[in-house]
């Protein structure tokens, strides 16, 4: 029987027996490039991350309740660099990096448009962890106890994440004495989706967002469900149209191959698997998630849908079968290893992965679905079928409404050009989640800034000698924005000094 597309969606459904007989992911809202074949060379100096300093903040579990459980704290994470800082009398910017769902660490050895562009700003530095994941996470529990526990994984939501990012900026800048110090907020992915809507919701904390790669309109029906897998079909045919013939071939030969006796056994050769494969539909989705890795991540100079594409087209030109060229397409992407397609049992998840899942769950419904407009077999978007899944493994039903009642989607242009500002929304087109982003200008300080080579927040990531002009044009534009931003805070600031409205006693921003 086929598994319908609820397997795809829902990477970790642990007590999901009755729904599917196995665990699968869909694709990846990251920034980081996890097994992805990516230049070797692309990492921030030791001497970058050596610059920061950690400290930890006693955080409120719960911002908007009075129980006395809400009252309590945990530590959560956060990183400063005041290297290039003017002090704050200088009234030079404070950029804050919101963390995501991964351990802050990771973005400290990942993003580059902060720590590159602080000398030129004279800019003081701060990276937040989002609670949860890394280090911070309440009741002093492991990622996964807090999963398994209903009362602990229900302070696990956006808008509690969005409050943590407002009580550190606020308790710095009190530090900091940085009352004049405009705020920045940068963030990629998930971690994009939050940066706007932190502008948006803080205004009076933050000047200004950057979202890198941020599809704020994949929710609630606003973007086709086929979207995403639109765009990595349209990238592996302007790729090689034999190779996207090859792939669009290759799902009803698994479909053939499965059905003769043995086939799960030839499979597994075929693809020298880590382990024997359970079902033909463990390897469709193997393929599916690799395909939309490589178009999400197609970073230059190695560009992986190319290199998925010149593996196949490779293997077409020697005579192979379907099923051997895209197998030669995996090698091509993985380079060569003792095996492929399923990971050695006992392999653990990741909190990205563990944490997301939970997200998925209760508020971040991302209705994502394959039709007929692809290389792939059609795989709907079921949302009963989701609400279903979620509810059996964690006892709660998604709020796939949620997302647009508290931050807005629908009508997005006529709402944000009457009272949105100094907002950021960067792509790059070859990211099939640029689907589901802002890619026109809505006021003359909303900006769409994207590119038609760009992956996924390709733009904050650390610069190389060999990037693009492309993309370098991207970055410094971003770069052009945001000094417009703050030369206009500056001279507004200056006004109200004169006219004696400063003396309010209220925090400008």
């Amino acid at each position: 029987m086929t598994l319908s597309w609820l397997s795809l969606i829902v990477y970790f459904i642990s007590i999901a027996a009755s729904v599917c007989a196995q665990k699968f992911d869909f694709p990846r809202l990251s920034l980081h490039r996890e097994n992805v074949l990516q230049d070797p060379q692309r990492r921030v100096p030791v001497s970058v991350t050596n610059d920061f300093t950690t400290f930890y903040f006693n955080q409120t579990l719960d911002h908007f309740n009075y129980q006395p459980k809400s009252y309590t704290t945990f530590r959560q994470r956060y990183l400063i660099n005041s290297r290039y800082w003017g002090g704050a009398n200088s009234s030079d910017p404070i950029f804050i990096y919101l963390g995501a769902e991964a351990p802050i660490e990771n973005d400290l050895n990942a993003i580059g448009f902060l720590t590159e562009n602080a000398a030129q700003f004279k800019a003081f530095l701060v990276y937040i962890e989002h609670r949860y994941y890394g280090r911070s996470i309440p009741f002093g529990m492991s990622l996964e106890e807090a999963l398994n526990d209903p009362i602990a994984r229900g302070y696990f939501s956006s808008s509690q994440a969005l409050a943590d990012y407002a009580a550190i900026i606020r308790h710095v800048k009190e530090k900091l004495k940085a009352r004049d110090c405009p705020v920045i907020v940068v963030g990629g992915s998930y971690g994009g989706m939050l940066a706007s809507w932190f502008r948006l919701k803080y205004p009076h904390l933050a000047f200004g967002a950057l979202a890198s790669s941020a599809p704020i309109l994949y929710f609630d029906g606003i973007t086709p469900q086929d979207a995403y897998f639109s765009v990595v079909t349209k990238d592996f045919k302007e790729a090689s149209k034999t190779c996207y013939q090859t792939i669009r071939d290759s799902w009803t030969e698994i479909d053939r191959v499965i059905s003769k006796p043995s086939g799960l056994s030839r499979l597994s050769k075929i693809f020298k698997t880590c382990r024997p494969l359970k079902s033909g539909d463990e390897l469709k989705n193997y393929l599916i998630l690799r395909y939309a890795t490589a178009a999400q991540y197609d970073d230059p100079p190695r560009y992986p849908v190319e290199i998925v594409c010149r593996g196949i087209d490779g293997a077409n030109a020697s005579g192979k079968g379907i099923l051997e060229k895209i197998f030669a397409g995996v090698v091509a992407l993985d380079r060569n290893s003792t095996c492929y397609i399923v990971p050695p049992n006992g392999t653990a998840p990741t909190q990205t992965k563990l944490g997301y899942s939970w997200q998925r769950c209760s508020e971040m419904v991302m209705g994502i679905g394959i039709t007929n407009n692809s290389m792939f077999q059609a795989h709907p978007f079921n949302l009963t079928d989701f609400i279903n899944g979620c509810n059996s493994s964690y006892g709660v039903v998604p709020r796939p409404h949620w997302i647009t009642t508290y931050y807005g989607g629908h009508d997005i242009e006529r709402v944000l050009h009457r009272f949105g500002s100094n907002i950021i929304f960067s792509n790059g087109l070859r990211d099939p989640y640029s689907s589901g982003g802002i890619l026109k200008n809505i006021s003359d300080t909303i900006d769409a800034v994207y590119t038609q080579k760009g992956s996924h927040c390709l733009d904050i990531l650390a610069s190389e000698q060999a990037d693009p002009n492309w993309l370098v044009r991207q970055r410094k534009r971003e770069v052009e924005i945001i000094k417009g931003w703050i030369t206009k805070y500056h001279a507004h600031l200056l006004a109200f000094k004169q006219q004696g409205l400063y003396a309010l006693k209220q925090p400008l921003q």
